[in-house]
């Protein structure tokens, strides 16, 4: 099953048209960064399950909104001293060793868990933008 969406270049182009480029992007901005939080809060419960000293869940950092193939992105991703970036693969996938951690699917459990509530938010956020 799939679903085609039609109109959203003209919604955008005459977004752009009526408030500029600037605005556009100021409020596109502030939406992604709205979705994020939400989606970061989600996230950090899932590992709350499983936590063991909490460096996963205190390394959890939030990107600037930046343009990755065109479009306007923000980047979810695991920095800090402990370097939990590294391991964070092996929560969500297992190894050989481990085929079923405690934290398998944890990323995946919260974008499906915060689905309906990043929309909400980026939904939100630009109607508090317009």
């Amino acid at each position: 099953m799939s679903v085609k969406i039609t109109g959203v270049k003209e919604m955008l182009q005459a977004l752009d048209n009526r408030f500029g480029d600037k605005a556009v992007k100021r409020i596109s901005d502030r939406a992604l960064k709205a979705g994020a939080q939400v989606f970061v809060r989600e996230l950090k419960q899932q590992f709350q399950r499983f936590k063991d000293t909490g460096a996963s869940v205190d390394e959890i950092t939030i990107s600037e909104p930046m343009i990755i193939g065109g479009v306007r992105t923000i980047k979810v991703h695991w920095r800090g001293p402990k370097d939990r970036y590294r391991i964070i693969h092996l929560n969500e996938w297992g190894t050989v060793q481990n085929p079923n951690p405690k934290g398998k699917g944890a990323i995946a459990r919260a974008l499906r868990n915060a689905e309906k509530a990043y929309r909400l938010a980026v939904l939100e956020a630009v109607r508090r933008g317009l």
